[in-house]
């Protein structure tokens, strides 16, 4: 089954019992049993849910794995997968990761007594060098939020066998549709499905993807524990929402080519983050892994004041957090998305006050182009 079918006809679809062709929202806590600890798969919602388990289904087919998992939000998704480890392990984290994962590592995690260090992972050498004794996993974001730096999958997947990691990839960026990580050799895919996946600014969740029983057990575990689970209606709303994935991303890497075409012909644009960009870092390593490059462009316009007027100006960019939606979304990282990363962090980084990040949408392209120029010629 090819991808586009798999996102309509992948995991649970319709209804045994009615023929309904969408699956039911099944708005439950708790099920009878048919006797003492007797029960017919389900018998608390916290522990599963029919809606939520048919999303589960779709996402692991969609990803390549062995079970699926949803949460509440990406980083409760993220959270659960964290938890899994124990005191005192060690995790090599993506550098240029979300700023919410970064703030969840730094300031939360680690009063558990779990150990990260953050670097550059598209150069191997650099997680090689960031490995311990204590090290378990390798957590990777690809292309990475803000700055679309690149992660060699196969590559980092070869070191965390050698040395028996675990290797974790956030694919929120890149989506199912364009990048399939446990193909590369991941053990966990990790998903904001408030983004894309959701693609309609109506839904936050998180999904989580393993590729063996004994992950799925683990994740499963603190799932049930911790109870950070998404809700039926979520469920449903996430899955209609992936039903139109291939549409709306073709749609959208149509769009952003052309969006980045005309960003490179102004002279107020200093410099472009692109990964369909042959001059972009990791280009050629992203076309050995991925099929697409998605709908996300950062670029800086010099400072901090002048992206603001840009921003203070826009019609159909809208001044958002988040991204991957039908609408286009545009933001000033450093204050907005990686806020909670301090500032000499950022400026190491290259997360400048001036860099802008949009996420381009499903609007005529040519409205969005009148759009940007209107709004940087003020």
């Amino acid at each position: 089954m090819r991808q586009k079918t798999k996102l309509i006809h992948g995991g649970i679809t319709g209804d045994e019992k009615t023929g309904a062709v969408s699956v039911p929202i099944y708005q439950v806590s708790t099920y009878k049993q048919q006797g003492v600890g007797e029960h017919s798969g389900y018998e608390y919602s916290r522990t599963g849910n029919p809606t939520r388990f048919a999303l589960e289904e779709l996402i692991k087919d969609l990803e390549g794995g062995y079970a699926g998992f949803a949460f509440g939000s990406g980083m409760a998704a993220i959270t659960a997968v964290l938890m899994t480890f124990k005191q005192g392990d060690h995790i090599v984290f993506t550098d240029d990761v979300y700023g919410g994962t970064y703030r969840l590592v730094s300031q939360v995690i680690t009063r558990f007594g779990l150990e990260a260090s953050f670097v550059d992972t598209s150069d191997i050498a650099n997680v090689e060098a960031a490995l311990q004794d204590n090290t378990q996993a390798i957590f990777a974001e690809t292309p990475t939020n803000p700055l679309l730096k690149i992660t060699d999958l196969a590559k980092v997947s070869a070191l965390a066998k050698q040395h028996d990691l675990t290797f974790i990839v956030d694919n929120t960026f890149a989506t199912p549709y364009w990048q399939n990580p446990i193909e590369q050799g991941a053990d966990i895919v990790l998903h904001s499905a408030t983004k894309y996946l959701g693609g309609h600014s109506d839904v936050v969740a998180g999904l989580v993807v393993v590729n063996s029983q004994k992950w799925a057990e683990d994740v499963h575990f603190v799932l049930n524990s911790s109870g950070g689970i998404l809700g039926p209606h979520d469920s449903w709303l996430l899955m209609r929402g992936i039903k139109t994935l291939g549409v709306r991303m073709e749609e959208i890497e149509s769009n952003t080519k052309a969006f980045v075409e005309f960003l490179a012909d102004l002279p107020e644009v200093e410099k472009i983050y692109y990964p369909g960009l042959e001059s972009h870092k990791g280009h050629d390593v992203h076309n050995k892994q991925a099929s697409g490059y998605a709908g996300m462009v950062s670029f800086d316009i010099g400072s901090g004041e002048k992206a603001g007027k840009l921003l203070s100006h826009t019609r159909y960019f809208t001044l958002a957090e988040s991204l991957g939606a039908v609408e286009s979304l545009i933001s000033v990282p450093a204050k907005m998305t990686h806020a909670s990363i301090p500032a000499d962090r950022r400026r190491e980084l290259g997360i400048s006050d001036g860099l802008v990040r949009v996420s381009i949408g499903l609007e005529d392209i040519e409205d969005l182009k009148e759009d940007f120029l209107q709004a940087l010629r003020q």
